[in-house]
């Protein structure tokens, strides 16, 4: 199905300026245009759903310490914020907890929802740990050297954000599929 993103403007690399009411056309995992808001909905209103979002789309963020905050930090459970607070852990209090590989892959799901929640949409390995390596594959998050993410382009990855005037994320989108919406 195609989705027609309409937003205040579209930036096509993270520091360029935003084209203001310029909107992005993706079907499925790619981004088939890019262009006027009023041209797209024109070309594609019988065929696409409209998703309105109050500010900028951009690639989104790259991470460039993705490994060492999902590999040398804990990310504790909801469930243990009476015990451990909520906070991510590391150091000599890391250091006293016992990290199994599946305590490591759950930590490692809940870095990636934060990391999702701030608009990421690259990150930065190598992932050494088996149970991290595999919750980054299975994210969608594209793993990138030198923590830069791919300029959106017809044709590419629909991965990309948007973000608000006060620079919080609205939403994040990997390969099309909406993975993070601020509440």
């Amino acid at each position: 199905m195609l989705t027609l993103h309409r937003v205040r403007g579209v930036r096509l690399v993270p520091d360029g300026e935003p084209a203001a009411g310029h909107a992005v056309l993706v079907d499925g995992g790619r981004i088939a245009a890019i262009g006027p808001y009023e041209e797209l909905l024109a070309a594609y209103s019988d065929r696409a759903r409209v998703r309105e979002w109050d500010g900028v789309l951009t690639p989104g963020r790259a991470e460039p310490d993705g490994a060492a905050l999902l590999e040398a930090v804990y990310h504790p459970d909801p469930r243990e914020a009476g015990e451990l607070g909520s906070e991510p852990i590391g150091g000599a209090a890391l250091a006293a907890l016992d990290m199994t590989e599946a305590r490591w892959g759950a930590s490692a799901r809940r870095g990636l929802q934060r990391l999702l929640a701030l608009g990421t949409t690259a990150l930065t390995g190598p992932f050494t740990r088996p149970a991290v390596r595999t919750a980054v594959q299975r994210s969608g998050l594209a793993e990138v050297p030198g923590g830069r993410p791919r300029a959106l382009t017809v044709g590419g990855a629909a991965d990309f954000a948007v973000f608000a005037e006060d620079g919080s994320c609205l939403v994040t989108v990997l390969a099309g599929r909406l993975v993070h919406r601020r509440r």
